[in-house]
């Protein structure tokens, strides 16, 4: 692996964010620090290290591991059938920290791929730091594409100091897997044998202790042992059913803008479900699935990827919702994939021939949809055979309602903002801290990142 130091940065278009020199060195620190969890390995060379590739060859990087790998291999192999077998060299790397940090520092070296995947959390700082090049409504244009082709929600979200920074793939909220024998008798199903409308926080807590009678116990499972982002989704879901509910950050991450009442009211009735008995105090990922899956349970809150584990499962018979709206206001929480154009210099032919990849795999959303996520493209989204989709129509509105992390150097999906707030959370559930305590232990431990200007 070379030590040389990063080649100079050209300009910058006057659309977007300039890189500093301050942002360069710290990027570059940041990003050695990923560095050694992947390795030099030869797919890298030409995006990082520079070797020589067909100019018509796109450099695609992601981070897709498991179902979503395999589906994202099918959809490169479908460019490759388009454009021919030498037009694509598409790399994996470490999902979360070390993937940006690698992304960072080609950038910040003038090595970077032509098109990139992000999360949309994470490529707000990565366009902070001025690490991105914009997307012009003339970029969308020259493939058929505008505004109007992408989920609202998803696409307002990505709009940066009115600038589009990144083309959404999908949405994938946090959602409510069911248990159908549990829950039916329970009778919370229909005639249909979908969930009942469970709207309002009576009706969900009615619903739990009907469930609890049939189990004998647990009602709901939501992982909070070794694992910190999916207490932060539980809480971020109903955080944000509440009327005005403040961002938990602000100023791009310098502040804690949390409403404490706020917060103590959803991580008090989280810790009332456990003193009821209704929901797990203690159970990593993989228990918290079992023991829906086997009908110890009759809910189940996670990511709607796990679609496929449950699909997995021999003789479970499932089905998926929203979560319900218990509070004010219907929302949950959410990310999305979408794609990048890393910060480079690039000639009219070469921004045409990355936004022509982007819309190939755009098209191809079908066979991302079949692993739970829900397309931002409406074309696939608004389509009968997405509609027609088991079990992902019932809980395809979710998009519509989805509250993001907000922006900050050290937040999004997979970050030091997520496992240090959910870990605290996750302890209110185990019983281990009051919401209060909790609460004090996130602003004080976020204290180092808050007064820590932006590396990037």
């Amino acid at each position: 692996m070379s030590n040389r130091p990063p080649r100079p940065v050209p300009d910058r278009p006057a659309a977007g964010p300039t890189v500093s020199r301050r942002r360069v060195l710290g990027a570059g620190a940041l990003a050695a620090t990923a560095l050694p969890l992947a390795g030099c390995s030869s797919p890298l060379a030409a995006g990082l290290f520079g070797s020589e590739l067909n100019p018509e060859t796109i450099v695609y990087w992601n981070l897709f591991g498991g179902g979503d790998g395999v589906r994202m291999q099918d959809m490169q192999q479908g460019y490759r059938d388009r454009f021919g077998q030498d037009s694509l060299q598409a790399t994996t790397l470490t999902w979360g920290n070390p993937y940006y940090s690698k992304v960072t520092l080609a950038t910040v070296g003038n090595q970077p791929p032509d098109v990139a995947v992000a999360h949309l959390t994470r490529a707000k700082p990565l366009w902070s730091g001025g690490l991105l090049d914009p997307i012009t409504e003339e970029d969308l244009a020259g493939v058929g594409l505008s505004s109007a082709s992408f989920n609202p929600q998803a696409w307002e979200a990505q709009r940066t100091d009115d600038q589009n920074i990144a083309i959404p793939l999908d949405t994938h909220p946090f959602t409510l897997f069911y248990h159908r024998e549990v829950c039916e008798q329970a009778g919370l199903l229909d005639a249909d044998g979908l969930l009942v409308d469970l709207s309002g926080l009576d009706a969900f807590e009615a619903a739990l202790a009907e469930i609890s009678a049939v189990t004998g116990g647990t009602a709901i499972t939501v992982a909070n042992v070794s694992e910190t982002s999916t207490p932060w989704r539980f809480f971020w879901t109903l955080y944000n059913q509440l009327e005005g509910a403040t961002p938990f950050l602000s100023d791009d991450g310098a502040t804690i803008s949390v409403d404490d009442a706020a917060f103590l009211e959803v991580m008090s009735t989280i810790r009332s479900w456990v003193e009821q008995g209704w929901l797990n105090s203690a159970l990593d990922y993989a228990t918290s699935q079992t023991t829906m899956f086997t009908g110890n349970a009759g809910f189940y809150l996670q990511g709607e990827w796990e679609i496929a584990t449950a699909q997995s499962i021999d003789g479970l018979d499932f089905g998926m919702a929203p979560i319900p709206q218990l509070f004010d206001k219907p929302a949950v929480q959410a990310d999305s994939h979408t794609f990048i154009l890393p910060r480079k210099e690039r000639t009219p032919a070469q921004r045409r021939q990355a936004m022509e990849f982007i819309r190939a795999m755009i098209d191809q959303s079908m066979i991302w949809a079949e692993g739970g996520h829900i397309p931002a493209f409406l074309p696939t989204a608004e389509s009968e055979e997405f509609l027609a989709l088991e079990p992902q129509r019932h809980y395809a509105a979710a998009a519509d309602h989805a509250v993001y992390d907000d922006p900050a150097w050290y937040g999004g999906s997979g970050s030091t903002f997520e496992d240090t707030v959910g870990a605290q959370l996750g302890l209110v559930q185990q019983g281990v801290l009051t919401p209060e305590q909790a609460l004090s232990a996130i602003r004080s431990q976020l204290a180092v990142y808050t007064s820590t200007p932006s590396p990037l």
